[in-house]
């Protein structure tokens, strides 16, 4: 809780119980959890060792230990992929009436939910999440979207207006590190339900649960090379994304690889989607609830350890709430708890990987170059892994590094605004497009706000809250199309 105010004016200390309200460890049982020591490609409906005989080390960021051995997928086991999922869309796939797809759609989000627990703790411990984020958002949250495009498989004669539509083809989908389960679900379940299959190329970081849910549809009884898995690093998704045979890319992940893969679909028939990059604006007024505001600025850039596209990484607050929303931030941000991924009561996990790290590093030691005050809360770091404490910066300059490059971090930068018409010009005054997010307790303002701000994806008195019937995407350098909801069907499909 934060400080009080006397009656003549000075301001009080936070709230300090001391370890009077330190909680006992919680840690998430894993003894059940079986973890292969290999795991192979999973192509034409089998297990298969690569051709290259090539594997690397998956590893876990918060211990740094080894978790297992991954296939290295080359040119010829990505061509051999997709020629099976192209057996698999002429044979079986787009021949099946909508509603039989939808049984297996149907079965695989049982089968997420059936297997969440092991899935969550495995997700926590390839990906550095906190365990009550992988249980409570990640799993949920995939199965909806199994359910919810099940659901739209013998439906699609209504979703585009009376237009007839057919399938695409075969679909190569490339994944980030951040949401390996949701975001192989956000790219599986849609292209299914409409027709297509699929060769799906995981985050060389973050494979086992990508590979965990190729054994469910192994299990769901696909028929042979409707989904197709094969791991590896960026030359794997190189040799996807240029694959003649696949008719339609979706990536999620950096603007930089994005726009490789631009360049190297342009000129082809093949169709695209690309979810990239964000800076997004958090725009608090002074009328705003300021508790809660302060509770969405953490769910904001804090959640996931800011290892989110969306994230509310630039925050713009009125000029006259600044003070009390900084002071109330640093109060909130001395009660986050950072440490073991599988303890339930973590708030803050581990950063994804070493690489990453450096990343974070590099760019807030630049906001301290450039002059930025840099607050980082008092969490022990642990001796072993990947660790950044929660860190925000005020006196952030508009032309800043860290107020313009994505961190993809737990880094905040802090700057301030005076009117409306001034928080839309810096709130816009940035490459990205994807999210933004308005607090105050006006709804007329949200609206007039919502129609200016050049996002995606705007939350109103809220922040990172997620849908599989809301369509998600952006504008500018955050790229282009759209995935869940109604829109999301017409990346799978050629409408006439």
């Amino acid at each position: 809780m934060g400080g009080d105010i006397t009656k003549a004016g000075e301001q009080l200390p936070a709230l300090d119980f001391g370890k009077a309200w330190t909680y006992a460890p919680a840690p998430e049982a894993a003894d059940h959890v079986k973890i292969a020591p290999r795991y192979e490609l999973f192509v034409g409906g089998r297990w298969r060792a690569p051709h290259s005989c090539k594997y690397f080390e998956t590893t876990s960021p918060s211990t740094e230990q080894k978790l297992a051995e991954i296939a290295e997928g080359d040119e010829r086991d990505v061509d051999e992929a997709v020629q099976s999922a192209r057996r698999a869309y002429d044979k079986y796939w787009s021949k099946m009436r909508g509603s039989e797809r939808a049984k297996f759609v149907f079965r695989i989000a049982r089968a997420i939910q059936e297997k969440s627990r092991e899935l969550a703790i495995v997700e926590s411990l390839d990906g550095g999440k906190p365990i009550k984020e992988s249980r409570d958002v990640d799993l949920p949250l995939a199965a909806a979207h199994f359910f919810y495009h099940a659901g739209w498989a013998d439906k699609l004669d209504y979703a585009f207006q009376g237009r007839a539509w057919k399938p695409l083809g075969v679909a190569g989908q490339i994944i980030p590190w951040n949401f390996p389960l949701l975001m192989a679900a956000w790219k599986i379940a849609p292209a299914l339900a409409c027709g297509n299959t699929v060769v799906l190329k995981p985050a060389e970081t973050t494979p086992l649960t990508a590979l965990l849910l190729a054994q469910i549809i192994e299990e769901a009884e696909l028929p042979p090379g409707v989904v197709n898995v094969v791991t590896g690093a960026g030359p794997t998704g190189a040799a996807l994304a240029a694959h003649p045979g696949v008719d339609k890319v979706a990536f999620t992940g950096s603007t930089e690889v994005g726009k490789k893969i631009q360049r190297a679909v342009a000129g082809t028939k093949k169709k695209l989607t690309l979810e990239l990059g964000g800076k997004a604006a958090n725009v608090i007024f002074a009328d705003a609830p300021i508790d809660q505001a302060v509770e969405g600025i953490i769910n904001g850039i804090y959640f996931n350890q800011g290892h989110v596209c969306c994230a509310g990484s630039r925050l713009l607050v009125e000029e006259s709430v600044h003070d009390l929303v900084v002071r109330k931030l640093r109060d909130r941000m001395a009660t986050l708890r950072m440490g073991d991924p599988l303890d339930k009561n973590t708030d803050v996990g581990a950063i994804n990987s070493k690489m990453q790290l450096e990343r974070i590093q590099q760019l807030v030691a630049a906001g301290e170059e450039e002059g930025a005050e840099r607050y980082s809360a008092p969490c022990p770091l642990p001796a072993k892994g990947y660790w950044f404490a929660p860190t925000f910066f005020t006196g952030v300059a508009q032309s800043s590094r860290i107020a313009r490059e994505e961190i993809f971090g737990p880094v905040l930068s802090i700057l301030t605004f005076r009117t409306p018409e001034e928080a839309i010009e810096k709130a816009n005054n940035t490459m990205y497009g994807l999210s933004a997010g308005i607090w105050t307790d006006k709804g007329a303002k949200i609206f007039w706000m919502a129609q200016r701000l050049k996002a995606g994806v705007i939350w109103g008195n809220t922040y990172n809250k997620f849908d599989a019937s809301s369509p998600f995407g952006g504008y500018k350098e955050s790229g282009f199309g759209r995935e869940g909801g109604r829109q999301g069907l017409a990346a799978y499909t050629e409408v006439a």
